[in-house]
């Protein structure tokens, strides 16, 4: 539960920005939408780079302290965008104490200087995208390092699908109450009550979280069940062996490293093309803005189906307690599935043109399949990799997949942009302009997780976990 609830929070904090931007916010520093771009573009490459370090950093301190540190970044991250109104008006008129309503009554008698301010505001507000990033980075590295302490291999991916569907709490509670609050409070009271957030789940997670071994609440019967695979069992000591340390450097020497980079990489670009461009899709093809009661149904109803992924993260404990399968065939099993799903997705475009329930039902079970994926390949690194190796390989793999958002979004932007400029002159299968261009990106999300899967499954036919005899000193 703590893990879903922080994954949620993860979820909110980056969509205030997008929730409050373009009627809150633009209004106020003239931004444009280029000027957003480049807000969220920056954010995305320091999310993907410092995803490199934050499975390291976990795997040096520990869940405990790891989390910790990260949920409280990123809260702080997510709370310092308030301010940069009032750090603008400081910059360029010297007022620095000043109330958020001074600070927009001074910015707007400014107006002479509106370049600066624009320009100045876009600074600050990447700057906190910055902080947001570094910490949301340590995230999903806690999160699955976390289940792998307290769940057996066969029962990881049901463990985290439940935890990952905080992502889809996220998205479905964020548009419900965000605009309430920067239309009621001001936008600085959005990016201040959900960071907030941020710091009671902290208090809570230091009051309740420890390791099974230390956990009076899990006792004996518990603890063997925890620990039941062969590879995992305990030291003659009653101590858990969670393995020696590895480096980057080292974990990138192991194709079960490149099998999950790569899995990561041509998938995750798929859920947030889903995430930032369905609400410009339903606007471009239905004229349903965000903030209209039809927009925000359609988007409700889609995360809520969404949701259902829950049950596919059961796919392999049910393949390995029916069938017997050990519980990476029966992961490679699920996610078979769960890629095949996707196919799916070359209907969108055709069903849309029919009805906007017929393309968010599409998405949504799109989506569905995604978050059922993503909870086995995540699950799949704790099959293959030491305990202590764990969170520095989901480090690795989430830059992979930061890698690959951003180019799905850019080159998504792109194509809109010259398919709207072009018209009916440009075309793919029957359709022109706009419509061409998604038809064409849905045709590219329907087949990337074949492609992961197969490729994934020739780097690793088998189960073959990673063994370290060597303890490999403590690096980058």
């Amino acid at each position: 539960m703590m893990l879903f609830v922080a994954t949620m929070i993860n979820y909110m904090d980056r969509q205030v920005l997008s929730l409050t931007w373009k009627d809150f916010i633009a209004p106020q520093f003239a931004w444009t939408d280029a000027d957003y771009g480049v807000i969220t573009a920056f954010f995305s490459i320091t999310y993907a780079v410092c995803m490199l370090f934050a499975g390291k950093f976990i795997d040096w301190r520990g869940v405990r302290q790891g989390y910790t540190w990260a949920v409280a970044l990123w809260s702080f991250g997510a709370m310092m965008h308030a301010f940069c109104g009032i750090a603008t008006c400081g910059l360029l008129t010297g007022e620095w104490f000043v109330s958020f309503d001074g600070a927009r009554e001074t910015l707007h008698d400014a107006a002479t200087i509106m370049l600066p301010i624009s320009t100045v505001s876009i600074y600050l507000f990447m700057a906190c995208r910055l902080v947001l990033g570094i910490g949301q980075s340590g995230n999903f590295p806690a999160a699955i390092k976390k289940t792998v302490d307290y769940f057996p291999k066969k029962d990881r991916a049901f463990a985290t699908a439940i935890f990952n569907n905080g992502a889809s709490a996220g998205a479905l509670l964020a548009p419900l109450f965000i605009p309430f609050i920067a239309s009621h409070f001001g936008w600085e009271m959005a990016f201040i009550v959900v960071g907030a957030l941020g710091y009671i789940w902290v208090i809570a997670w230091l009051i309740l979280y420890k390791k099974p071994q230390k956990n009076n609440r899990v006792n004996q019967t518990e603890f063997e069940y925890i620990y039941q695979d062969e590879d995992e069992k305990l030291t003659s000591q009653g101590i858990v062996d969670e393995g020696p340390r590895m480096s980057i450097r080292k974990c990138l020497t192991y194709r079960q490293t490149w099998a999950f980079f790569f899995g990561k990489f041509m998938t995750d670009g798929v859920w947030w093309f889903f995430l930032f461009w369905t609400p410009a899709y339903l606007s471009d093809q239905y004229g349903y803005s965000s903030d209209s009661s039809m927009g925000m149904t359609l988007i409700v109803v889609l995360y809520l189906i969404t949701m259902l992924s829950i049950g596919g993260g059961y796919f392999p404990t049910y393949f390995v307690d029916r069938y017997s399968n050990e519980p990476y065939q029966a992961r490679m099993k699920a996610m078979f599935y769960f890629a095949s799903i996707q196919l799916i997705g070359f209907l969108a475009q055709p069903l849309g043109g029919m009805s906007p329930w017929l393309l968010v039902l599409v998405i949504g079970v799109l989506g569905a399949g995604h978050q059922a994926w993503s909870a086995n390949i995540f699950s799949m690194v704790g099959d293959l990799f030491p305990r202590r190796a764990v969170a520095t390989v989901i480090g690795l793999g989430g830059c992979a997949g930061g890698i690959g958002s951003f180019l799905v979004n850019m080159v998504s932007g792109s194509l809109l942009s010259y398919a709207e400029n072009m018209g009916e002159t440009f075309s793919f299968l029957s359709y022109s302009g706009k419509q061409a261009a998604y038809m064409i990106i849905f045709c590219i999300c329907a087949v990337a997780y074949l492609i992961g899967w197969v490729v994934m499954k020739l780097m690793v036919p088998k189960y073959k976990p990673v063994m370290i005899k060597e303890i490999v000193p403590h690096d980058s």
